[in-house]
């Protein structure tokens, strides 16, 4: 019986991880939100006293069983690797990385530049970030809708509430950097380029 994980997945998925977690250490530093459950949780680290990490391990609990019905066991192991590594990184990675000076144009750029390429590397390593992302594949593989696109969608409705909480500057920014991140997603993966073995 194949193993649930390889060394080639493991790689990915690891440099997916960092890459995500820095993607949000630029959001947090900044006061921005991005769109997805990974957004919703940063939304709502700002209104309560909870963490992002914890609100994005617990939005997602819900979606492991989506993952599970629709993708099988390897792709719910993996996103759930995926989840509770992002949850417990991004925190201890800022920690260990702080900004004297963050101009807010550059940090949204960034943030949806490492975001967009940690979720290449995830998705195409058979696992998603959670949340949004299970179902944004799920539609791409039932109707050929590419996932980034449908992951813009999905932003709309996470910023409608958003902009409650961030001043226009800030809204305006987070959905630059969430642009950018489901651009690079929707020009740079397809379902197709999912794979669970070494690269042929």
């Amino acid at each position: 019986m194949k193993s649930w994980l390889t060394f080639f997945d493991l790689q990915g998925l690891v440099f997916g991880i960092v890459m995500t977690s820095l993607g949000v250490l630029f959001l947090k530093s900044a006061g921005f939100v991005t769109g997805q459950l990974a957004g919703l949780s940063l939304l709502l680290s700002y209104v309560t006293p909870y963490g992002f990490g914890l609100l994005y391990t617990l939005v997602s609990l819900p979606f492991f069983v989506l993952a599970w019905v629709r993708r099988g066991p390897v792709f719910t192991l993996r996103t759930v690797a995926v989840v509770l590594g992002i949850s417990l990184f991004a925190p201890f990675l800022a920690t260990l990385v702080s900004f004297d000076r963050l101009d807010p144009v550059a940090a949204a750029v960034l943030a949806g530049a490492c975001s967009g390429v940690g979720l290449v590397a995830i998705f195409r390593h058979n696992a998603s970030a959670g949340g949004a992302t299970i179902l944004a594949i799920v539609i791409e593989e039932r109707t050929g809708l590419r996932a980034g696109w449908v992951q813009l969608m999905v932003d709309v409705a996470i910023f409608a509430g958003a902009a409650f909480v961030l001043s226009p500057m800030q809204l305006g920014l987070s959905f630059l950097g969430a642009v950018i991140m489901n651009l690079i997603i929707a020009w740079n993966f397809n379902v197709g380029q999912v794979a669970t073995g070494e690269p042929g």
